[in-house]
Formats: structure tokens, C-alpha cells, sequence
């Protein structure tokens, strides 16, 4: 069976029996490996924050953390050394070390009784002030400032923003019985469960304001696109059609989600307001149209269809009219996501009797297999574009893999508790 067919099947399957905003165990918690980093790394040391002990090593732990697990960065040994935003660095004793880049801060208590994340960053070889930054925090927040002080320094170092303070969602399968939403932190913690089943969830989606998750259930013994607010949890049904409602994906505007419905026979790709209303039949085929994602500039709907007899990549402009084929290397080629910046698409390809992720340069048209893996599935760009997130399955374990768009950078994300799937990787913070 295709990848369209069996996507189209598992929609079936969905039976919802709670939604809710609970913390999960901690063995439910996304575990990161490093699998492959980056040709040239910068060399960065993070010294020991100074201040309040315990919370300075929370936000130390996290910044050494993320930069590490960035693969962009080689982590310098600083030896246990403690260095506030006010010390005064020995710039030859860290050259010697290796560094070109060093970090220091401290966490202390502001007059109001919160407490005040403050860093600064420094360029070893030139010995100056790069850049710093102030602000208050909580210690229920200590991780979320560890996360935004590692952003200030990748965007610092290499000129693209970080995007350690997102988060993602996915799909954990905790027994044949029951199936889990999750939401966490980019660095697999502070995981929360959004919804409950007893079949699978499948397809969630980011609104661009990161406010809102779309998704497919089955409550009503047929599949339904809900949108669910992550601040209050309430949720509203999007698309409640005869026949299938699948595949939510929003418009860059947050205004509109492109939905695959089979209200009028066969799957086609329709556009619907954010509150449900005004549904428009984006394609016309008799074929299987389904996976719609919007182009970044909104003038866009690339999709996937065996309408030319194999699945294949296509676009259609959000007016409607003549579709575009897109991919044509290859008989099997399905999932499209754009990146950020609208000059690549990743997607899905057959491979070697393998499904693997692809990436392609849409203006040359150039395709680059990113993986050496054989079952991957649900493709999910960065906010910055530079990395890919996957489902895929190894060791007979469903997991979450992490791959740059040149492939160099790789990560597997796993939870010892289940099977991992449907990424989705959400936007930068508002």
C-alpha cells in the first residue's frame, strides 16, 4: 500500500478518551543523542554561572546543553572555573584552552523577589565584549532562561537565531491501548500531554503564533479536524464532513488551514477559516490528493497526489486552478514541508526500497538524501530552517531524528517509555 493510503487508513483508527494538560512521568521524557556534528565547530566556553548555587547550575546545565547538542559548537573543559558578567576574563589562559568564544553570568535576586538571569559573551582571540543581555526570571522559568541565553549566543556566533526556547509536539505510543500528544521543550524536556487516546493521533500542527495545535480525532466514531488553545485547552472543530476530514496545515497568516476532505468522493485538498467556515475545494482530480503544506509566502498549497499513477509532489495556488508537479526524480515522493525561507522542501522519498528524507533546492531543482535510514516519515523544518525533524524507527522502536540540511549535524531523540511519532516542530516564541 502507498504512503497515502496507509496515511488515510490510520485516520480511521482514531477513538479520543480525555484531553487535558497533564506532566507526565519523568521516563516520558525525550532523551537526545548526538549522532553527527557540524565539519567546523566553533570552540565556545561556558564558565560556571555565579549567584544562587542551585539555580545558577540549572541555567549553566541548560546553556552547556544546547550548544552542545547543536553540533555547531565544540564545548571547551573550563575546569570548574565560576565567572560572573562582571569578572574581568583572563583571555590567554582560555585562548590556551582552545576557546574563541567565552560565556559568564549569574542568576541573582531582583527587588521585586524575582530572580535576574544576566550573561555576558566575549571574543577570546579579539579579547572584547561580543554582546549580553539582562532580564528576569522565575525558578519555575530557570530552564526557559537557559534556553533564551543559548539563543543569544548561537545567534551571536553564527548569525542565525536559535531555536533552543521552541517546542515541539509529537505522538507517543505507550501501549497497543493508549497514545499520548505531547508538547515539550526543543530539548525534549518539560514534557506535557495535550491529549489522550486509545488509537493513534496523528497529523498535529502549529498555528504560526504557536498558540494553537490542529489535529485529527475520532471522537465521533469518524475522523474530525479539531483546533485545540494551548493556554485555555479548549478546542474547536475545524472540519466535521461527511467522509474523511484529515491533514490540517495552517496558512502563514494563521488565518485559514488547508484540510484534505473526502466529502465529495475521492480525498481533495480544501482551504477552511480558522473557525471552521467558508470551505473551498482547492484541487479537482480523481485522483488521491492529500499532505497539503502552505508555501511560506502564502501564494502556495504543495501537496502530494497519484494523479500521474505514482505519488508524487505537486502545487496548486491558493485560488485554485491547474496544479504544478514538482518532484520528478524518483517513482515514490510524498510529504512536502517547506523550509522557513522558501527555498528548499523536504519530503519523503523511496530510496533503495527505503523511505528516506530528501531534501530539494527549489530553484536548481537538486535533490540531497539527508538520511541512511529506511522507514521515515513526517518531515518538520526548524524555525531557522537550518535542521529537519523525522519520525523514523530503529531497533524496531519508533524515534525522532534530527538532521541538518546538509546533512552533517544529526540527533535521535527517544523515550524509553514508547514509541515516538508525528513530529511537529513549532514556531519561534511571540
Amino acid at each position: 500500500m502507498s504512503g497515502i493510503g496507509l496515511k488515510l487508513r490510520r485516520i480511521g483508527l482514531l477513538a479520543v478518551s480525555a484531553l487535558a494538560f497533564l506532566q507526565p512521568p519523568a521516563h516520558a521524557q525525550l532523551t537526545i543523542e548526538i549522532t553527527g556534528a557540524g565539519a567546523n565547530r566553533i570552540p565556545v566556553a561556558i564558565a560556571d554561572f555565579g549567584g544562587e548555587a542551585s539555580a545558577s547550575r540549572v541555567v549553566t546545565s541548560v546553556v552547556r546543553g544546547d550548544l552542545e547538542r547543536s553540533g555547531v559548537f565544540k564545548m571547551i573543559d573550563t575546569g570548574g572555573v565560576a565567572m560572573t558578567e562582571t569578572s574581568n576574563p583572563a583571555y590567554p589562559e582560555w585562548k590556551s584552552r582552545g576557546a574563541d568564544a567565552l560565556a559568564a553570568g549569574s542568576i541573582g535576586s531582583s527587588d521585586d523577589g524575582r530572580q535576574e538571569a544576566r550573561f555576558r559573551l566575549y571574543d577570546v582571540n579579539k579579547q572584547a565584549v561580543l554582546g549580553g543581555s539582562a532580564f528576569v526570571t522565575s525558578k519555575a522559568m530557570l530552564r526557559a532562561a537557559g534556553h533564551r541565553i543559548a539563543d543569544m549566543i548561537y545567534e551571536k556566533l553564527t548569525g542565525e537565531p536559535g531555536v533552543f526556547s521552541t517546542r515541539v509536539a509529537y505522538v507517543l505510543r505507550v501501549s497497543a491501548v493508549r497514545y499520548e500528544l505531547h508538547i515539550s521543550d526543543a530539548d525534549g524536556q518539560n514534557a506535557q500531554v495535550a491529549l489522550i487516546s486509545k488509537e493513534p493521533i496523528i497529523s498535529p500542527s502549529w498555528s504560526p503564533d504557536g498558540g494553537r495545535l490542529a489535529y485529527v480525532s475520532f471522537e465521533n466514531k469518524k475522523p474530525v479536524v479539531y483546533v485545540h488553545s494551548l493556554a485555555s485547552g479548549k478546542r474547536v472543530v475545524i472540519a466535521n464532513f461527511k467522509g474523511s476530514n484529515s491533514a490540517p496545515a495552517w496558512s502563514p497568516d494563521g488565518r485559514k488551514l488547508a484540510v484534505v476532505l473526502s466529502k465529495d468522493g475521492g480525498s481533495q485538498i480544501f482551504t477552511v477559516n480558522a473557525d471552521g467556515s467558508g470551505a473551498q475545494r482547492l484541487t479537482n482530480s480523481n485522483a488521491i490528493d492529500t499532505e497539503p503544506n502552505f508555501s511560506p509566502d502564502g501564494q502556495f498549497v504543495y501537496f502530494t497526489s497519484d494523479r500521474g499513477g505514482s505519488p508524487q509532489i505537486y502545487r496548486v495556488g491558493v485560488g485554485g486552478g491547474e496544479a504544478q508537479r514538482v518532484s520528478f526524480e524518483g517513482s515514490y515522493n510524498v510529504t512536502p514541508r517547506l523550509s522557513p525561507d522558501g527555498k528548499s522542501m523536504a519530503f519523503i522519498s523511496r530510496r533503495d526500497g527505503g523511505f528516506r528524507l530528501s531534501v530539494m533546492d527549489l530553484a536548481s531543482r537538486q535533490v540531497q538524501v539527508l538520511t541512511d535510514s529506511h522507514k521515515d516519515e513526517s518531515p518538520t523544518f526548524s524555525p531557522n530552517g537550518r535542521m529537519i525533524l523525522i519520525a523514523t524507527e530503529m531497533g524496531g522502536r519508533g524515534v525522532l531524528s534530527a538532521v541538518s540540511i546538509d546533512g552533517r549535524i544529526k540527533q535521535r531523540l527517544s523515550i524509553t517509555a514508547g514509541d515516538v511519532r508525528e513530529p511537529a516542530w513549532g514556531p519561534f516564541n511571540k
